[in-house]
């Protein structure tokens, strides 16, 4: 570095070489090592896969390299590519997420809308849910008079961060602070019970004998198609889960009512022999009933613990359900009602054989609902 002196005033030689320093530091400057989160690495590993250009595959090498804490310098000799490139393809990362690093504009064009208008916009599609980008482009016009094709307004919306995909069905009359309450006191029954007692989730459940059509993997320009069943037959379960043990108290019924529900708590008591069992539950009528009131002024290790109304999200069996759902429908046709009801209870009777793929799934990491940011 040169050496500069500005005479005897010593506070403007010390000015100067700070400045120096911090812009010295400042060239050097990295992001911090893991600041990426898991869904990110995953989205950048796929993106990888679809890259058609090789400026695409070193942008997303270049993110994945700083993630691991390689400086800039190291980055550009493995890559070849030059220091202000390795900074221009973090910044389109950091403000515009992996679609402008996939984008097939090098060039980094110019979006026709200002800052503030595009700020506008993306407050709008926040609230406002449309299903084609046509739908958006009339908008954009009637908006900001400004003028854009199909594949204009998908490019923006991929500068924007969004993404196509359905919105997730919510209760509407879910109360956020009844669910926080509830998750509270949840947890301190954890902490306060002893070691023979546990906690169940329980809720009934009806699979319907019938194949659904679900997303999968089919050859471009082919068609695939899925038998389906004429009939409504369902299979009606009652169960309890233990996410302690991982342990599943299952029952099949003609229906799920008052007496269904004893016989399954009769049978978590004979699996049970020592300490309470809490059961936490929804709010149907029957749990309620006069005859299962009586049955609990008999039988006093058991409590049942009622959900807030409106929070299936917050009982913890309906993810069980969902697995077996997926499971037993997806993609599947069993054409006879017993074969199919033989594979859902035969399933659910070796749930052991599933347990690292329910390890995960089957927690206590509660989802709280709010539909206050939820679409109306």
């Amino acid at each position: 570095m040169a050496n500069f002196n500005f005479g005897d005033n010593q506070a403007i030689n010390n000015t100067y070489f700070l400045v120096i320093n911090l812009m010295f530091v400042a060239s050097n400057m990295r992001p911090l090592e893991g600041f990426l989160a898991i869904e990110g690495k995953r989205a950048l590993k796929q993106g990888h896969k679809r890259c058609k250009t090789a400026r695409q595959a070193d942008g997303i090498k270049a993110i994945l390299c700083l993630d691991k804490g390689m400086p800039y310098g190291a980055i550009s000799g493995l890559l070849l590519l030059g220091d202000s490139t390795l900074r221009r393809y973090y910044a389109q990362y950091k403000h515009h997420g992996i679609y402008k690093l996939l984008s097939d504009d090098g060039k980094g064009g110019v979006s026709k809308l200002s800052g503030n208008e595009r700020l506008t916009l993306d407050n709008h599609l926040g609230s406002h849910t449309y299903l084609s980008p046509k739908e958006i482009a009339v908008y954009i016009e009637k908006a900001f008079g400004i003028s854009y094709t199909i594949a204009g307004v998908a490019c923006l919306l991929h500068s924007l961060g969004y993404s196509y995909k359905k919105p997730r069905h919510v209760p509407g009359k879910a109360n956020k602070e009844k669910q926080e309450e509830f998750i509270k006191g949840h947890h301190e029954l954890k902490a306060k019970k002893s070691e023979t007692d546990k906690i169940y989730f329980m809720d009934g459940c009806h699979p319907q004998h019938n194949s659904q059509p679900a997303y999968g993997w089919i050859k471009k320009g082919k068609q695939k198609e899925l038998k389906s069943n004429t009939g409504r037959k369902r299979v009606n379960l009652n169960g309890a889960y233990n996410l302690e043990d991982h342990e599943l108290v299952i029952r099949e019924d003609e229906s799920i009512n008052s007496q269904s529900t004893i016989e399954l708590f009769k049978q978590i008591s004979q699996r049970q022999k020592a300490g309470m069992s809490y059961i936490i539950c929804g709010n149907a009528r029957y749990y309620k009933s006069n005859l299962i009131k009586r049955y609990l002024e008999t039988n006093k290790r058991i409590k049942m613990v009622f959900l807030p109304p409106y929070s299936p999200n917050l009982n913890i069996i309906e993810r069980l359900w969902r697995f077996l759902k997926k499971k037993m429908t997806y993609n599947k046709y069993i054409e006879k009602y017993i074969e199919f009801k033989e594979n859902v209870m035969g399933l659910l009777e070796n749930i052991d054989t599933y347990k690292n793929e329910l390890k995960t799934l089957m927690t206590d990491n509660f989802q709280i609902v709010d539909p206050k940011f939820s679409y109306s």
